[in-house]
């Protein structure tokens, strides 16, 4: 869903009055494609987000924590200089396109008073966030030259702005809106007011169709009757969006956000969920926050997640070309017979015998075997022979044997830090995970001084009883929650035979009661692989139970004199408890 230019209105006006006369304090980029402003007042304080993506642009006020790069990208350092301090004075919007343009008054180098505009084009693919002067660009987040593109979006170029469509605002007569529907294409009634009306998305389209006319009929189909209909729910959605709307969220039966608007929707019936907010600001906080953070995860970690996912299929195939070499050696003992059977028998086997029929006395039939023999060797190099394949197929045996524990022990710990890499949030994880692999051997390091990056800190939750619970993101913060942070009188925790997180209970010297070891034992099933499933398995003991073996991978330990319990994921409980 993108945010559509009637939305963005609401969104202007909310601005307008809330934040004019409030100055920037403070500028950041946590992504070159994202900008926070923030804003302050005597009556106002508040952080501006203003996006580009391309898969969610947006401009919203926001509460949501973001890690910002450790050295500030140069557009962030330019607008330091340019905007600090300058004060909002106006908000304005291109009609009801999806542009918005936001006046600042700041003071230049020399002290004196000048105009700069921050300009927001919500626009997919082409979205950008354009920074202005006397209608000049000063500096852009995308640039765009004659060859890339129709329009001219480079600095020191006079702002232009977007071909404006053949479109009618909601705002205006009804009648202007009819001739427009009946003199285009024949589409259905959602479709046409989608190609006719400024700055409505489909959502609302489709609702406005569904009230009017109880579905999506063709505009040819229509009757008078038809479009009085259409007329007042029309003028009955522009009255709203007048007077700022209802903000409502649109949810799937999984509570996942599908869509939103800025009246209330009928049209999914009882296939979804509605939830209203307060004001926009704090729905598309909500709506875009999951599901833009993931997406940024997923960009930042595609190398990582393709390198583990080719280290597991190799690994794979390494045990399974092993086992299969395991099982072609495991008649090894017959090659030893054999041998025994030869050297029993010199005296019956003749030089350049192609094979030998002998009493198999290992067998307790004592049965008849056939032996084949080198025709050019002789039967006490024949016998040898068996006995140094023998030799050899044994010792095989036994190096297949290890390196195929050694292959499982490596599947389970790339399978660990897939788990981790799934369940990372921020930069700062990611680096930790990069940085482990590159310890492990598996990556090579870019960067030299990856390890010396700040790291994060473990999950912290606080048990309805009052108990301190930590949980580790990854195997290194894993390793040192459990071998360094724990006391040997801490509960440890971890879900059985299943990749996730260490979790520890902090005793503080105090029996822990069940009901605590309970929860943390939902918070481990919740922060592991197992999160979609039910009653995980988890074990439990105490930490001077639980040892890292020598050479051990980041993560691995073993453990003696634990119980097991059985619970479902929750992440609601997950979101209550957390400190």
């Amino acid at each position: 869903m993108a945010l559509d230019g009637s939305t963005l209105h609401i969104i202007a006006q909310n601005l307008k009055s809330a934040a004019t006369g409030s100055r920037i304090e403070k500028i950041t980029m946590p992504y070159k494609d994202q900008i926070i402003l923030h804003l302050s007042s005597r009556d106002f304080s508040g952080r501006l987000l203003i996006s580009c993506n391309p898969t969610s642009p947006r401009i919203h006020l926001t509460n949501q924590k973001f890690e910002n790069p450790a050295t500030p990208p140069m557009l962030c350092m330019l607008l330091r200089k340019r905007f600090s301090g300058g004060r909002l004075i106006d908000v304005r919007q291109a009609g009801f396109d999806r542009i918005l343009f936001l006046d600042f008054d700041c003071k230049n180098e020399l002290g004196d008073n000048v105009m700069l505009t921050v300009c927001v084009e919500i626009m997919g693919r082409m979205s950008n966030i354009i920074f202005l002067q006397d209608n000049k660009i000063i500096d852009c987040v995308r640039r765009f030259d004659p060859e890339e593109g129709k329009r001219f979006v480079l600095p020191g170029a006079e702002y232009e702005l977007p071909p404006a469509q053949d479109k009618i605002g909601i705002n205006a007569d009804f009648q202007l809106i009819q001739n427009k529907l009946k003199g285009g294409n024949d589409l259905p009634l959602d479709k046409a007011l989608m190609s006719a009306i400024d700055g409505v998305s489909p959502i609302l389209c489709r609702e406005i169709s569904t009230l009017a006319c109880k579905g999506f009929p063709l505009i040819s189909e229509m009757s008078d009757k038809d479009f009085d209909r259409l007329r007042f729910y029309v003028n009955q959605t522009a009255e709203t969006l007048q007077k700022g709307g209802t903000p409502t969220m649109v949810l799937d039966k999984t509570n996942k956000p599908k869509d939103f608007t800025f009246i209330n929707v009928t049209q999914y019936s009882t296939a979804a969920i509605t939830r209203q907010y307060d004001d926009f600001h704090l729905l598309l906080d909500e709506f875009y926050a999951q599901r833009d953070n993931g997406e940024r995860m997923r960009q930042q970690s595609a190398d990582l997640l393709k390198l583990l996912t080719n280290l597991s299929e190799r690994t794979a195939r390494k045990i399974q070309h092993r086992k299969t070499e395991l099982k072609a050696v495991q008649n090894r003992e017959q090659l030893r017979e054999f041998g025994e059977l030869i050297k029993a028998n010199l005296h019956l086997i003749n030089a350049g015998d192609s094979s030998f029929d002998a009493v198999n006395y290992y067998d307790p039939d004592c049965k008849t075997v056939r032996i084949p023999l080198d025709i050019a060797l002789s039967p006490s190099k024949n016998a040898q022979k068996y006995f140094k394949e023998y030799r050899k197929a044994a010792t095989a045996a036994g190096m297949l044997d290890e390196l195929i524990k050694q292959a499982e022990d490596e599947l389970v710990y790339i399978d660990s830090v897939f788990d981790s890499l799934t369940r990372a949030t921020t930069q700062a994880e990611l680096t930790e995970i990069r940085a482990e692999l590159i310890e492990s051997g598996y990556l090579k390091s870019a960067d030299k001084k990856v390890k010396n990056k700040a790291s994060s800190q473990p999950m912290k939750y606080i048990s309805d009883d009052g108990f301190v619970i930590l949980v580790g993101k990854n195997n290194k913060q894993n390793d040192t929650l459990t071998l360094k942070t724990a006391a040997k009188n801490d509960i440890w925790l971890h879900t059985k035979n299943i990749p996730g997180s260490h979790v520890v209970i902090i005793s503080d010297g105090n029996q822990i009661p069940d009901s605590t070891i309970e929860q943390a034992a939902i918070l481990a099933a919740t922060n592991s692989k197992a999160a979609a499933s039910k009653q995980v398995p988890v074990e439990y003991t105490f930490i001077k139970n639980v040892k890292k073996p020598a050479g051990a991978k980041p993560g691995m330990v073993i453990y003696v004199n634990n119980k097991t319990a059985f619970v479902d994921p929750d992440p609601q409980l997950a979101d209550r408890l957390k400190a």
